[in-house]
């Protein structure tokens, strides 16, 4: 979706959509909402992105008020650290409904889901909704899964 500025009416579900549109912005979110905090070169890390895309969805995001980044010029050199904003935490349980939705439709209609779906939403909300279908697809919550790795 091409940035907008927003000057004239705008659709609602058009809006939100801009906010989040984009294959790794929910992600993010996630990742921050998950550790409080992120940086770049460890989420290149353990994201499969590249870095002018990373680069990108954190700059969208902190335009549209999800996250805020945080420069410590304390150090040398400055550490720069990702957190959400206000507004980012307000949208973290509707992404939640929107994921959860995600993984039941995904089952209903065996699509295959990726591993890391379960291994990186592990707490109670998602076990509460999800238990059966993270059974279903082979994944035991006791047992802990690294990101990338392959549960059989």
């Amino acid at each position: 979706m091409a940035r907008e500025d927003f000057a004239k009416p705008t659709n609602p579900y058009h809006y939100a959509l801009h906010c989040i549109s984009g294959r790794w912005k929910m992600v993010i979110l996630h990742e921050v909402y998950t550790f409080g905090k992120i940086q770049f070169n460890h989420t290149r890390k353990v994201l499969p992105i590249t870095e002018k895309v990373l680069s990108q969805q954190l700059k969208e995001l902190c335009e549209d008020g999800m996250i805020a980044r945080v420069v410590d010029e304390t150090k040398f050199p400055p550490s720069v650290k990702y957190v959400l904003t206000k507004s980012g935490e307000q949208l973290l349980p509707i992404l939640d409904a929107l994921y959860i939705w995600s993984i039941r439709q995904m089952h209903e209609k065996n699509i295959p889901i990726d591993t890391d779906a379960f291994a990186v939403h592990q707490s109670d909300k998602y076990l509460d909704e999800l238990l059966d279908i993270m059974i279903a697809n082979g994944f035991r919550p006791d047992k802990k899964i690294e990101r990338g790795k392959k549960m059989r």
